[in-house]
């Protein structure tokens, strides 16, 4: 079937994109990618090029697509890739352009080979070979998948020569709890303590949140969030990977996919946490500050949204990468998986070495880290890391 790619998904009617395969999930929705480059936020000036490939039937209709984006660097991605870049440069190569499937600047587990409604998993390996081959017409030096959930690891596994990388992230999962009392209940009686301290230190002082979703959200107020989310980053040297006018656009027509959690002091805005919505996870994704309240951050970006996933129903909360510190706050250590097609054959050997080596030390810190689960002993709750190689 022809396979062709498309250098802004407004080339696309919105409702074809969304019919496919989208598991529910708000970052691959013709809405959100369209906001990104409407807002500036992705195009050639960002180094985020839109390139989405579209698989179609004899007659156009759409069977399959890719989010894919013709990459000049590595932010925004979080699989970190900086090494093979320097080692491609010291060999006098070029690593960039490459192609990366991901929504940009979202480190979230989710679909990347959407398929149509009742295609069969051919379509997915369908999809797959109509980006290498892309990715070999186009002479670049790489293909990566970054997220990807189980049904595209399982469609992908050991075919086409891809490389398989994994890391570890930190989610909450709900198992079924009624309330944040009946979670906190299945912490060991140190950690439980010490958690509802950090709880009682943030209302003691005066805090209270409003939970806002993006109906909700004005110009103005926007002004203000995402004021507190670009002075995170600016005191991180790093400028915001977004601007205001997404945050507006996004809001405006995912309403109910965006949510806002407003920490208030004395009626006045101090912190925000924000996040996007699913139809079973909750995804934590920017947060700032104008004030230094004991315990804050904690409250609102984590205990705030463990709740928020208890009272709807939700089933998963990501609230970003990396973070020990999340740990003790109930999230448990989760893979995270990549695919990574590399043209050249002597690089690819070297970063299969790499991965390897690799591999063995995120297993051996994901042990690690369960020593220090909070859960009770007695099988209250905890989990392990799914360390199960792709089918």
């Amino acid at each position: 079937m022809p396979a062709r790619t498309i250098t802004s998904i407004d080339n696309l009617p919105a409702a074809s994109w969304n019919a496919l395969s989208l598991d529910g999930n708000p970052f691959v929705r013709h809405e959100f990618l369209l906001a990104l480059e409407h807002a500036g936020c992705v195009g050639a000036a960002s180094g985020w090029l839109p390139n989405h490939l579209l698989l179609e039937d004899a007659e156009g209709r759409l069977l399959g697509a890719v989010p894919l984006y013709r990459k000049s660097h590595s932010w925004g991605e979080f699989v970190f890739d900086w090494s093979w870049a320097r080692a491609y440069d010291q060999a006098g190569m070029q690593y960039y352009p490459k192609l990366v499937s991901m929504p940009p600047f979202t480190p979230a587990t989710g679909p990347r080979l959407l398929i149509a409604p009742g295609a069969g998993t051919e379509v997915r390996a369908q999809l797959s070979q109509a980006l290498l081959s892309y990715a070999k017409a186009e002479h670049v030096s790489s293909a990566h998948l970054l997220f990807l959930d189980d049904k595209d690891r399982a469609a992908l596994g050991d075919r086409d020569g891809y490389l398989w990388r994994r890391d570890c992230q930190f989610h909450w999962r709900n198992r079924d709890y009624r309330s944040f009392d009946d979670f906190i209940a299945t912490f060991r009686a140190d950690k439980r303590k010490k958690a509802l301290r950090e709880r009682r230190r943030v209302k003691e002082g005066g805090v209270t949140f409003r939970t806002l979703t993006g109906a909700d959200m004005d110009a103005t107020l926007w002004d203000v969030v995402f004021g507190f989310s670009a002075a995170t980053f600016e005191s991180h040297g790093h400028e915001h990977y977004l601007n205001v006018e997404f945050f507006r656009a996004v809001s405006a027509v995912m309403p109910q996919m965006v949510v806002v959690k407003l920490a208030e002091y004395q009626g006045q805005p101090i912190a925000t946490a924000i996040f996007f919505r699913g139809d079973k996870v909750l995804y934590g994704r920017y947060w700032g500050a104008a004030a230094n309240f004991h315990s804050l951050h904690f409250e609102t970006c984590y205990y705030q949204g463990i709740e928020y996933c208890i009272e709807h129903g939700l089933q998963q909360f990501e609230p970003g990468t990396q973070g020990e510190h999340k740990v003790p706050r109930g999230f448990e250590p989760t893979l995270t998986w990549s695919a990574h097609w590399i043209a050249d054959q002597r690089f690819r050997r070297a970063i299969e070495h790499y991965l390897g080596e690799e591999r063995a030390a995120i297993d051996q810190y994901i042990l690690q880290v369960e020593q220090h689960m909070p859960f009770r002993r007695d099988g209250g709750s905890g989990g392990e890391a799914q360390h199960a190689e792709p089918e």
